[in-house]
């Protein structure tokens, strides 16, 4: 029988799964947001230490924390953590899609998390991601979140498109992830682009994100005095911009 699970909210939007007795989802520890009273939490290594360093390199837990119910329905929410979009997969048995570190949510027990190597030099230093993203493999819902909205674009047979590199959310096992170097002086020195661009040549799909969280930072930024100065739009309101960016 299918999960049921509803996803609510806009800006800041909530996955929430209705458990029944056999259903069992999985999250990173301490991705739970709430949960009723006939849910039941099992922490485990989720495949013991090998799979323990893999989630870490890809920007997971340690530990994983299993969600189910034994004879009655329950209900587990996961709330996104910065502005975006939730994406609801639904992974046939051997598929699998390539995604960010830190996107994943959420998923049922049945679906594979692993991490994904960046075999190209080029991608891995210039890519935005570095070397290591994650690879979820059906079959099984699973659950991701990514900054700001979502534009999917299907790539034909050899056909390429160049991206920013904080816009790639997800792709296919079957796009090929590359970098070159923007052409030309002027660009390179006026553009406001960098140095690298990356090329995600078909076929298969794409995942865009309108809103990298790291180009939302910059711009708050900005908008910050330097502590002390009084200098900026806050009049004087001096700020810690480490623990702003802590969430403190």
């Amino acid at each position: 029988m299918a999960l049921e699970y509803t996803i609510d909210g806009t800006t800041l939007p909530v996955v929430t799964v209705h458990l029944r007795p056999g259903d069992r989802v999985y999250s990173s520890s301490g991705g739970m947001s709430w949960m009723t009273d006939p849910v039941e939490m099992e922490t485990n290594s989720g495949g013991g230490l090998g799979r323990m360093v893999k989630r870490a390199m890809s920007g997971e837990s340690l530990f994983i924390v299993d969600y189910f119910t034994r004879d009655r329905e329950g209900e587990v929410a996961f709330a996104a953590e910065f502005p975006g979009q939730i994406v609801d997969l639904d992974l046939p048995e051997g598929r699998s899609v390539i995604v960010q570190k830190d996107a994943f949510m959420a998923a049922e027990k049945s679906v594979d998390l692993d991490i994904h190597f960046r075999r190209k030099l080029g991608a891995g230093l210039f890519g935005g991601e570095g070397f290591v993203l994650q690879r979820l493999t059906g079959p099984g819902r699973a659950f991701v979140n990514f900054d700001g909205e979502i534009v999917q674009k299907s790539l034909a047979d050899g056909e390429r498109l160049r991206v920013d590199t904080g816009h790639i959310a997800m792709f296919d096992p079957t796009v090929n992830f590359d970098v070159e170097m923007i052409r030309g002086f002027k660009n390179i020195l006026l553009g406001g682009e960098g140095l690298f661009m990356a090329t995600l040549t078909g076929p298969g799909r794409v995942w865009l994100q309108t809103m990298p969280m790291s180009k939302l930072a910059q711009r708050i930024v900005q908008y910050i005095p330097r502590p002390g100065t009084g200098d900026g739009p806050s009049g004087g309101l001096n700020i810690d911009l480490g623990q702003l960016l802590r969430g403190q």
